[in-house]
């Protein structure tokens, strides 16, 4: 938070000091006639640069919101297999939550704490839910409710894995370089309009410069941060796997 607001102050005190620079060295350009298309195609410029302002937040907005939803549910499948595990024989049941809280321990300890890092789940969290999905088979003369206990924790592995899939692509996932392109270039654009088409008050071009180009800094700032789900102050972490597995 502290570097975010330190470069926010950078950019806005830096666009300041540029407008100020230009007042010194140039200061009848304040002066002459403003040409209509000029005007028009800043405008335009402006008003396309909010639109992929918009575009692009709404995007990584939606992304993190999928990663938060991911980790939720595979948390929540997790825990219905522990508490399933109570239909089934003694034996049984310890095999199951045993495989389940290793599988669990793995994601709160290992996974999360990797991809916080910017790196990929290693192959080791599928073995693991293999194991669980191992650990749920009967004996042939199991009876019909472990039977129907069986088939539901089958359904909520289908869950988990498609959640765990689901999670490991959201990592993948982000802005593409040609809409990184568009807002640096198009906030760079929009700042330079203001420079251009300035106001003959000194005083009132500087805060005008300084409250768009600080702005624009923390709206872009805002999007790196959503873009990358699970690094950062906003990451997505491990709330809902503790919030069932406590001791994880």
């Amino acid at each position: 938070m502290t570097e975010t607001i330190g470069l926010v102050l950078g950019m806005s005190l830096l666009a300041a000091a540029g407008v100020l620079v230009r007042h010194r060295f140039w200061p009848n350009e304040d002066c002459e006639p403003r040409e209509d298309v000029a005007e028009y195609i800043a405008m335009m410029v402006g008003v396309l640069y909010a639109l992929l302002l918009g575009l692009s937040l709404v995007s990584v907005w939606e992304g993190r919101s999928s990663a938060e939803e991911h980790v939720h549910e595979e948390a929540s499948a997790a825990h219905e297999i522990y508490q399933l595990a109570d239909s089934l024989p003694a034996t049984d049941a310890v095999r199951l939550r045993e495989s389940v809280t290793q599988y669990v321990r793995h994601t709160v300890r290992v996974e999360l704490p990797a991809q916080a890092a910017g790196r990929p789940p290693a192959q080791e969290g599928w073995q693991l839910l293999r194991n669980v999905r191992t650990a749920n088979q009967l004996p042939a003369d199991a009876k019909a409710i472990q039977q129907a206990t069986a088939r539901e924790v089958l359904t909520q592995l289908w869950l988990l894995n498609d959640a765990r899939r689901g999670r490991e692509a959201d990592a993948r996932g982000g802005l593409s370089p040609i809409l990184w392109f568009g807002l640096l270039t198009g906030g760079l654009l929009t700042i330079a309009f203001m420079f251009m088409f300035g106001i003959q008050r000194s005083a009132t071009h500087v805060v005008m410069v300084m409250g768009l180009t600080g702005l624009i800094t923390l709206t872009v700032l805002l999007i790196y941060q959503l873009d990358q789900p699970f690094t950062g102050p906003m990451a997505v972490d491990s709330a809902s796997f503790s919030l069932y597995f406590p001791g994880a």
